[in-house]
C-alpha cells in the first residue's frame, strides 16, 4: 500500500498523524510520502518537503508574495506523483493547495480523498463545484457535512473529529498544572496567537498588550504561551516589543497540557480553538489579518459566527473579536469577565462547560479506523 498526503500546517500534522495511524493498522507495510511535518514523520512518513511551506494567512499581498514557490512546490509534487502513481492520493486540509492537486490527479486515474471538507456552509459556497471535480471520497469531521456533500453528488463519510478522541472528555486541570509547575490556586491565561508566522505578526501584539491589561487589574495572573521552535523567535520577539517579556512563560509544545491548566484562554480563531472547547475552557476568541483580505473575507462569510466553538453550538457562547475590534483593551476586557465569573458566576462556567461536553460527545468517533475504512472501500471500488 503507498499513499501520498499533503498537511499543510500544524493542525493539517496532527490530523495527518492519526490518520496514518488507523492506514497503518489496516496495511501495516504502507508507505507514505509527500508534504508533512513532525507527527507524520513519527508515522515513518517520508516527508519531500516540509509542512511549513504551505502554511500561509489571508489573501491578496500575503499569499502572491509566496505564489510563485507554493505553486512551484505543487508542481514538482505532481510530476513525481504521477512518476510513481500512489494507490491513493489524501489531501488534508490545505484546500487551496490540495483540491487543484487532486483535480489533477484524479483526471490521471489516481484515487483521491480529501481529509476535512472545506467550510462551504461558512464561506465561499462556490467551492462545492472544485470539491466535486477534485475528491472521489471525501472524509468529514463534522455530522452535519456528509448530507451537505452528498446534495451535490459528492461521496462523503463522517469519521468524527480525531481531537475529540485524543483529549479526554474530562481534562485533568491539576495533573496538568503540576506538569507545568504552576499551583492549584493560581490564576492561570494561556495566550495563543496562532500557528502561522503571519497569524503571530498580526495577533501577538495585541495579546500581549491585553495580557498587560489583565495583570493590571488582577496582578497574580499567570500567563503561559504554548510555542514551537520554529515561531520561538518571533513570539521572543513580541513579548520584547510589548515589554512583557519577563511576565510571560513560554511553554515549548505542549499546547495540550497549557490549555488543561488555564482557567482561560486567549485564541486566535481556527482549530485550537476547538481544542480549546474540547478540554472544556472558557476562551475569547480574536481575528485580525491585513486589510484587503478582511474585505474579502466578510463577503463570502455564510454564518455570523467564525470560531469553531460557536459555529458547531449554533450561538455566541464565547466572545469573538475581529479586525478592528481585537483592540488589547477589548479583549483584556472579555478575558477579566470569564475571570470574574469564575468566582461570583460558577454556573455561567457550568453551562459552558456542558455545552462543550455536549460536543465532544457528538464529535468522539473511532476516527482512524473509520477513515481507513472508507479509504479501503474506495480502493475496493
Amino acid at each position: 500500500m503507498q499513499a501520498a498526503l499533503v498537511a499543510g500546517e500544524t493542525s493539517g500534522d496532527l490530523l495527518a498523524g492519526l490518520l496514518l495511524d488507523g492506514l497503518k493498522q489496516r496495511w501495516p507495510g504502507l508507505q507514505s510520502v509527500g508534504i508533512g511535518g513532525p507527527q507524520m514523520a513519527q508515522r515513518g512518513f517520508e516527508a519531500w518537503w516540509p509542512h511549513d511551506k504551505l502554511a500561509v494567512h489571508g489573501f491578496s499581498w500575503e499569499v502572491l508574495r509566496r505564489y510563485r514557490e507554493i505553486l512551484g512546490i505543487r508542481n514538482q509534487l505532481k510530476a513525481r506523483l504521477l512518476q510513481h502513481r500512489p494507490d491513493v492520493f489524501i489531501g488534508v486540509d490545505a484546500p487551496d493547495f490540495n483540491l487543484d492537486l487532486e483535480a489533477a490527479l484524479r483526471a490521471q486515474g489516481i484515487k483521491t480523498v480529501h481529509f476535512v471538507c472545506p467550510s462551504i456552509w461558512a464561506w465561499r459556497p462556490e467551492r462545492v463545484e472544485k470539491i466535486k471535480r477534485s475528491a472521489d471520497h471525501v472524509l468529514c469531521v463534522f455530522p452535519f457535512e456528509p448530507a451537505l456533500l452528498a446534495a451535490h453528488g459528492i461521496a462523503a463519510s463522517y469519521v468524527g473529529h480525531p481531537l475529540a478522541s485524543v483529549i479526554p472528555m474530562q481534562p485533568d486541570q491539576a495533573a496538568a498544572r503540576a506538569t507545568l509547575g504552576l499551583a492549584q490556586q493560581d490564576t492561570v491565561v494561556a495566550i495563543l496567537p496562532g500557528s502561522r508566522a503571519s497569524e503571530i505578526a498580526y495577533l501577538a501584539n495585541h495579546f500581549f498588550q491585553a495580557a498587560r491589561l489583565i495583570r493590571q487589574a488582577r496582578p497574580a495572573t499567570k500567563f503561559l504561551v504554548p510555542v514551537v521552535a520554529a515561531r520561538q523567535a518571533q513570539i521572543e520577539e513580541a513579548l520584547r516589543a510589548s515589554g512583557m517579556a519577563d511576565q510571560v512563560q513560554l511553554v515549548m509544545g505542549q499546547s495540550h497540557a497549557v490549555l488543561a491548566a488555564c482557567d482561560v484562554t486567549l485564541i486566535a480563531s481556527g482549530t485550537a480553538t476547538l481544542e480549546a472547547a474540547l478540554f472544556k475552557r472558557p476562551m475569547v476568541i480574536a481575528y485580525r489579518m491585513g486589510a484587503l483580505s478582511w474585505l474579502l473575507m466578510r463577503r463570502k462569510r455564510l454564518q455570523p459566527w467564525v470560531g469553531l466553538p460557536n459555529i458547531l453550538c449554533r450561538d455566541f457562547v464565547v466572545p469573538e473579536l475581529l479586525q478592528e475590534a481585537a483592540r488589547p483593551a477589548a479583549l483584556a476586557h472579555e478575558v477579566l469577565q470569564w475571570l470574574e465569573a469564575k468566582v461570583r458566576q460558577p454556573e455561567k462556567i457550568r453551562a459552558l462547560e456542558q455545552r462543550f461536553s455536549a460536543l465532544h460527545a457528538e464529535l468522539q468517533r473511532d476516527t482512524p479506523q473509520l477513515a481507513a475504512h472508507a479509504i479501503a472501500q474506495l480502493l475496493a471500488n
